[in-house]
């Protein structure tokens, strides 16, 4: 059966002006953004196949254009609307972060920060400079390093801070293990680099780390 041929609050278009985004399924999400199916399958059916063979919705939105374009019923025009798509989310919490809005709730930082630095398969560590009021100055990546680590040099993450004349910074790395929990060395680190931006009057509000789906922030477990 066609999706219009559906009760009115059961179709995904509906159901989501009535009711809101967040009570949408993902297959329902992604049938929306597919608009229409294939020959006899629903663009709900559709969706569900696309989330079996990737396995998870993240998935499918992280796939490179020729395992994207290999999908019945996908090719390049969606998936430049794809990626059209995801940059303008992008871009939309990165304009949120720099409308002078002070970074003293870790919940849209944490959210940025995520969708920057998760899709990395070897660990990336970055810096958010911020001015006097806790308002986004830069991101900055500064170190990469292979799936065991990154090398991080306090000398380099202090000159780029004042650079920026940032007056206080957020350190943020992923783990491309997935799981947020701090090492020790993340935490000897961490030391350091504020051991060595308190000689230049610069404060450190937190270290996030970034796993899959999850992120730990060391301000809010104590760890500064």
């Amino acid at each position: 059966m066609a999706i219009k041929d559906w009760p009115a609050n059961e179709r995904p278009r509906e159901k989501l002006l009535q009711r809101g985004a967040h009570a949408l399924s993902d297959a329902e999400l992604l049938a929306i953004f597919l608009r229409t199916g294939v020959t006899g399958v629903s663009a709900v059916d559709l969706a569900r196949q696309l989330l079996t063979t990737f396995g998870s919705l993240r998935a499918l939105l992280e796939a490179d254009q020729k395992q994207f374009c290999q999908q019945h019923g996908l090719g390049p025009a969606k998936y430049a609307q794809l990626q059209a798509v995801l940059e303008m989310s992008h871009r939309h919490l990165e304009s949120t972060l720099a409308r002078g809005i002070s970074l003293t709730d870790a919940s849209d930082t944490k959210l940025y920060l995520q969708q920057r630095l998760r899709h990395y398969n070897h660990e990336v560590f970055a810096c958010l400079f911020l001015d006097n009021k806790h308002r986004l100055i830069a991101f900055d990546e500064l170190f990469r390093g292979t799936i065991d680590g990154a090398s991080v040099y306090p000398r380099e993450v202090v000159k780029q801070a004042l650079a920026h004349n940032a007056s206080a910074v957020i350190f943020s790395h992923n783990h491309p293990s997935g799981i947020a929990e701090p090492s020790q060395a993340d935490q000897q680190i961490t030391q350091r680099l504020k051991s060595a931006l308190e000689l230049v009057d610069i404060r450190v509000l937190d270290h996030i780390i970034i796993g899959d789906g999850e992120s730990l922030s060391f301000a809010e477990k104590g760890l500064l």
